[in-house]
């Protein structure tokens, strides 16, 4: 298998499905954190909420912010906008 170089990439976002929850919940999380995504946006259709994950730390993320669906959720930098999730 091929892997690409995961430096250039600061922000990754996933949107669950029946399908894919407990794969972005876990797998996806704690590889992305060891990659050293600076930021993991999950979009928990299931569970009625997104969550932004930062500050990538061995196989976690240290931060993590949590808004309901349908509120606005606060992007960290080099984004530092309020991402509007109504739309979700």
């Amino acid at each position: 298998m091929e892997y690409h170089d995961p430096a250039p990439v600061l922000l990754v976002a996933e949107v669950t499905s029946d399908s894919t929850a407990v794969n972005d919940r876990g797998p996806k999380l704690r590889g992305y954190a060891q990659a050293g995504i600076p930021c993991y946006l999950l979009i928990d259709t299931e569970k009625g909420h997104v969550v932004v994950h930062t500050e990538p730390s061995g196989q976690r993320y240290a931060r993590r912010t949590e808004a309901e669906i349908g509120k606005t959720i606060a992007l960290p930098y080099p984004f530092e906008f309020d991402l509007d999730t109504s739309e979700f």
